[in-house]
């Protein structure tokens, strides 16, 4: 039996999730999360065999939630689930130590497949994914700027980039918009930029935005 911890913060969603989960033989749902400190609470209290992760929470995010269960249980496989398309985070949540990305549009029998397939030590990708990693592999070794930012800075560019304010970006995060212009100084830094426009143009260049 597949084990499963749902991690998201809506409850509608987890509720979706657990009726698509809990209804095939070999998996169950005994615990959820709609928190990352929850989530590492429950995953101290008990043993599961794969957390089912959404990326996008307030307080902590789940690229943070993942680093916190790879130090406490390494071989715990975290898959990913996302509204966000997988050029924005897909990548950089492998490379975090995430078994797999999925997006939340995906099929409900892609779910139970990719969670069979992390479950039994295996990785998740899409094909577009593959191919974008294959092609990564081979790519020239030196780094876009966007590679060098945090995975909170690159939160912050990318809602930037989306039209999104400070003020507005503090909210989504339950974070302090204090917090959120010292996050905006370093992504400008970094990224050798003046103006928010400017995070725009780069972003819809490298294709980083839905539907850019």
């Amino acid at each position: 039996m597949i084990k499963i911890l749902v991690v998201d913060d809506h409850a509608i969603v987890r509720e979706g999730l657990k009726q698509i989960l809990g209804d095939e033989e070999d998996m169950a749902v005994p615990s959820e999360a709609g928190t990352g400190g929850e989530a590492m609470n429950r995953i101290r209290e008990r043993h599961f065999d794969v957390v089912l992760l959404d990326i996008s929470m307030p307080g902590r995010s789940g690229l943070e939630v993942l680093k916190d269960i790879r130090t406490e249980k390494p071989k715990l496989p975290v898959l990913i689930l996302s509204i966000h398309p997988e050029e924005q985070y897909a990548v950089r949540a492998l490379r975090a130590g995430a078994a797999g990305y999925m997006n939340k549009a995906s099929a409900p029998a892609e779910l139970i497949d990719a969670v069979r397939r992390v479950a039994a030590g295996g990785k998740y990708v899409s094909p577009s994914l593959a191919e974008k990693l294959a092609f990564e592999l081979t790519a020239d070794p030196s780094k876009p700027p966007h590679e060098l930012l945090s995975n909170r800075e690159y939160q912050v560019m990318i809602m930037l980039a989306a039209g999104k304010t400070v003020s507005e970006i503090a909210g989504e995060l339950c974070l302090s918009v204090k917090t959120i212009s010292t996050y905006r100084a370093r992504v400008m830094e970094k990224m050798n930029m003046k103006r928010n426009a400017d995070l725009t143009l780069y972003s819809v260049r490298r294709h980083l935005l839905p539907g850019s």
